[in-house]
């Protein structure tokens, strides 16, 4: 595939910025929290719409709990037998309807706020104003197969989606991640941590905290102390965090606890820690050997490691970027996405291609408004280059 020069690139879509924030500024219009399927199902109508337009044979893999997950395809009839890239984004978000009564949709000081408008609306419009770019460039079509998946689950697990994610990553010659930047300067993430879930119950004996203390066995005691055992596991050296962050137990003040239970995460730099750790999550013995341990969960979203391909990824990213007149630094985070799943399976994946922002999850999340050209671009020359 031939791309205009890198000074044209930017022209082009600095001249189509405003029907990029029109585009934004419709997903983030449309409220799509995770746990309301029909408000999901409502962006993924207008998106396979929006994707329809330019050409892309879509499909929707139907979920119960959650929205329904959109498919794009986008043939080539230049190069057929090649393996497809595959866009990797989604849907929901973690803001409840409303929110956009609280949080408008605005552009104003150089950014443009709204709730989902960096964690990942915009990351979608990136997809739909790249494709239209490319096909334009290609003379009406796309002269290399796109995948376009765009989920509907991913903040709340991905649980509905991780098998449809890996079946299009197996046949695909590079995934790209659409989820945000890492910080205001906009590095690639080019590693994550992988994450574990864990839920420690314990069982106990109840009895009466006045007249039979000595009869009772308590849950809550042996909890206390296995959270200490736990956060023994702890090692910032090698990137290895736990964190109980939920407990609870116990009836009432005056009744030795029979139950207590913690939810436990884990963050881990390598499937390798993530192995170890596991192991001495489920080694723990109780104290007290009248009480009982119920271990259940585990990891969730394996680590995206830097690999080989990863590296090649981000090389050609920056040379990328170089052409267009920035400089592109990479970064490792705590935090998983979809990338961490194909990544997994030794598919070459780049995370952190969406716009550059800050405030995820949070009232002041918003995306830098000079960035979102480079952005463009920058997505647009890694899907015809690979």
């Amino acid at each position: 595939m031939c791309l205009p020069p890198a000074a044209e690139q930017l022209r082009y879509f600095r001249k189509h910025l405003t029907d990029l924030l029109d585009t934004i500024q419709q997903l983030v219009e449309i409220e799509s929290p995770s746990d309301v399927k029909a408000a999901v199902d409502r962006l993924g109508t207008v998106l396979a719409s929006r994707f329809q337009e330019l050409g892309g044979l879509t499909h929707f893999h139907p979920a119960k709990k959650f929205g329904n997950h959109l498919e794009v395809r986008f043939r080539s009839s230049r190069r057929l037998k090649e393996k497809p890239v595959l866009l990797v984004g989604h849907m929901d978000t973690v803001y409840p309807i409303g929110t956009i009564s609280r949080m408008p949709y605005r552009v104003s000081r150089g950014r443009v706020w709204g709730p989902g408008v960096l964690d990942m609306k915009s990351g979608i419009a990136l997809a739909l104003e790249a494709t239209a770019a490319l096909i334009q460039w290609g003379g009406k079509q796309l002269l290399r197969p796109l995948t376009v998946l765009l989920v509907s689950d991913e903040e709340v697990g991905s649980n509905s989606s991780r098998m449809i994610t890996e079946r299009l990553a197996r046949r695909a010659a590079a995934v790209l991640v659409l989820e945000p930047a890492h910080g205001l300067r906009g590095a690639l993430k080019t590693a994550r941590k992988g994450v574990g879930e864990y839920r420690l119950r314990i069982q106990g004996k109840p009895a009466h905290a006045g007249l039979d203390f000595e009869k009772g066995q308590s849950a809550v005691v042996e909890l206390a102390r296995q959270i200490l055992e736990i956060s023994k596991l702890v090692d910032p050296g090698r990137g290895i965090t736990v964190n109980v962050g939920k407990i609870s137990g116990g009836t009432r003040s005056n009744v030795v606890p029979a139950e207590a239970s913690a939810a436990i995460d884990v963050r881990v730099r390598t499937l390798a820690d993530a192995r170890e750790i596991g192991r001495r999550i489920a080694a723990l013995a109780p104290f007290n050997p009248h009480c009982k341990l119920h271990l259940s969960g585990g990891l969730n979203r394996p680590p995206m490691e830097r690999t080989p391909g990863v590296e090649a990824l981000y090389r050609k990213a920056k040379e990328i970027s170089r052409e267009i007149g920035i400089e592109v630094g990479e970064a490792s985070v705590g935090g998983g996405s979809d990338g961490n799943f194909t990544a997994a399976l030794g598919v070459p994946t780049l995370d952190g291609l969406g716009a550059v922002g800050e405030g995820a999850h949070a009232p002041h999340e918003s995306i830098l408004l000079s960035e979102l050209p480079r952005r463009a671009a920058l997505v647009a020359g890694l899907i015809a280059r690979i």
